[in-house]
């Protein structure tokens, strides 16, 4: 018997793009805090302490403060919140990301009933899917896999949506078949795939080719989804243009935003 609400969705958009997800009276979606872009008026929206799984429900006090605390140890919010169609019709509510970049639906249930991911790509999910906290084991992959030693296990019989920048790929791993990989290019992995980091070759290739110090090493088999733009990749190049422009504005010319009084020494 799913436990997880069964809702309706759509996703809108072809780069920017939102899900618009359709409740039954009495059906709810759960959200981290700031995720929600419209909702009907008959839509409610309330804070939970936890994620609303069946596992942080009830008086399991000890339960919820243990994961509240992890939360809490990563930087995330204790509290999430929750859309409730408290109508007697169907209703719509709708979330969006606060970058560009596409949704990713999951029917958890294709998937044995758990998904890794990164721990900022978690959009939203049915009521009853339990999103919680995955340490990564090994303590290369904690200090060096981009993620740190957090993840996020998504983990129910239900649907879950993430979000990421660029364009999405997935790919299938054989048994043993092993992919290298940015760090902050992957999305979301099945629990099946090894997930460790390595040097990026040798140190002149680290130091100067650009790709930074470690890679991802994913081995199969198992199922992997990439994104080609990860959010940091475009925050340090907003950063970096941010630097070298300044307050200035000529970006027509050959010197970009420097101006000939500045490359000769004087002022603009």
């Amino acid at each position: 018997m799913k436990r997880a609400h069964e809702v309706d969705f759509k996703v809108i958009g072809e780069d920017l793009q939102f899900v618009e997800i359709m409740l039954d009276p009495g059906e709810t979606m759960i959200a981290e805090a700031g995720a929600m872009m419209y909702m009907d008026s008959a839509i409610v929206m309330d804070t939970i302490f936890g994620d609303g799984s069946q596992k942080s429900a009830g008086n399991d006090v000890m339960g919820k403060l243990f994961s509240a605390g992890k939360r809490l140890l990563t930087g995330e919010s204790l509290f999430m919140t929750t859309f409730t169609n408290q109508g007697s019709e169907k209703k719509s509510v709708a979330f969006a990301a606060p970058y560009p970049g596409k949704v990713i639906p999951f029917d958890l249930m294709d998937y044995g009933g758990m998904l890794i991911c990164q721990k900022d790509s978690f959009l939203c999910a049915a009521m009853g899917i339990s999103v919680d906290i995955a340490f990564q084991k090994k303590i290369g992959v904690g200090l060096f896999g981009g993620e740190g030693f957090i993840m996020q296990r998504l983990e129910g019989d239900g649907l879950a949506f993430m979000h990421a920048g660029g364009t999405i790929i997935r790919k299938e791993l054989q048994p043993g078949e092993r992919i290298m990989l940015d760090t902050g290019c992957l999305v979301a992995l099945t629990p099946s795939v090894h997930y460790d980091v390595q040097f990026a070759g040798n140190i002149k290739s680290a130091l100067f080719g650009g790709e930074g110090l470690m890679l991802a090493s994913l081995t199969g088999p198992g199922t992997i989804w990439l994104q080609s733009l990860p959010f940091s990749r475009l925050a340090d190049r907003i950063v970096q243009a941010s630097r070298l422009g300044g307050q200035r504005k000529g970006e027509g010319s050959v010197l970009g935003n420097i101006g000939l009084g500045t490359f000769f020494g004087g002022n603009d």
